[in-house]
């Protein structure tokens, strides 16, 4: 069983309501779980953000979607029953709740007219039964692959020298190497014994890491992971770092999955990632800050 939209979740959870009683979020996400007959991975399935389960953020905003109809109302932090309104609703037996239906009662027009207020463009079928939560996550997502393309495209048509630079960035910008003086330095032995430079993994010096970074075009096979492997023994090194603009292979993701040494190799999409993650070759356009409403302010608890 695939974790249901939040559409299909809107009448199980009024009829759960039925009886009239006071009902807290959790109680409800664990009683729809076992009705949808959901597996313990299905529960554990986050969001992209990785900040909350799916599951549990669709009941949510079920929850929220019918108290905008008035087909529910809230008495008190994440706890809520249903209202006259509701109950007159399953007493007709409805076949299913989905936005269309609540779109007969006036508050939740209202609802919808305020958070949309200018006309959209038809959507995938998909769209219309995500979240507002899926839905700005999937934005995020979409922008952030647009934008780590846009890096690695600029990054292939650079000089050689740049990409340097940007390695050199990057690991500063990730706490590597102590100083900036002390990471040029350390990447200056381009060539030597197939390591580009040698870093220290802290500030303090603790380790040692061994770097080799090439724009390659073809993919990146196990032949030149494992050619530098070998180079780690020369410099008594166990850790090294790969980066590359392009990908590895399969072989060559095994041969590191094999070895005794750590090696982390860093693909073109990976570098585009850690880039943007830690701020080098961007800058911030906008910052939305997402809040809801405090349930203790209003409850006294």
């Amino acid at each position: 069983m695939t974790v249901p939209d939040f559409e299909t979740i809107m009448l199980p959870l009024l009829s759960k309501l039925g009886d009239g009683d006071e009902h807290t979020l959790r109680e409800l996400i664990d009683s729809l779980s076992l009705e949808f007959k959901l597996s313990e991975s299905d529960r554990k399935r986050l969001l992209p953000s990785g900040r909350q389960p799916a599951f549990d953020n669709r009941v949510g905003w079920a929850r929220v979607y019918l108290n905008k109809a008035g087909l529910l109302e809230s008495t008190g932090r994440a706890r809520f029953r249903i209202t006259q309104r509701g109950s007159s609703v399953l007493q007709g037996k409805p076949v299913g709740i989905d936005k269309e239906f609540l779109r007969q009662f006036r508050e939740f027009k209202e609802f919808e007219k305020a958070v949309s207020p200018q006309p959209k463009a038809i959507k995938a079928q998909d769209d219309a039964i995500r979240t507002p939560d899926e839905t700005l996550e999937k934005t995020y997502k979409n922008l952030r692959e647009e934008l780590a393309q846009d890096l690695l495209e600029r990054i292939r048509k650079s000089p050689p020298w740049f990409f340097e630079q940007l390695v050199i960035d990057l690991l500063l910008a990730m706490g590597y190497g102590g100083s900036r003086e002390d990471v040029v330095q350390a990447m200056g032995h381009t060539g030597d014994e197939g390591i580009d430079g040698i870093i220290k993994e802290d500030k303090l010096g603790l380790d040692i890491v061994c770097v080799q970074a090439k724009r390659w075009i073809p993919n990146v096979g196990r032949d030149k992971v494992s050619e530098f492997g070998g180079s780690l023994d020369t410099k008594k090194a166990s850790k090294g770092v790969m980066l590359t603009t392009s990908r590895f292979t399969d072989e060559a993701k095994d041969y590191v999955s094999r070895s005794t040494k750590q090696i982390v190799l860093v693909d073109g999409h990976r570098l585009a990632d850690l880039m943007i993650d830690h701020d080098v070759g961007v800058s911030t356009v906008h910052t939305y800050t997402i809040k809801r409403v405090d349930e203790d302010y209003f409850t006294g608890e």
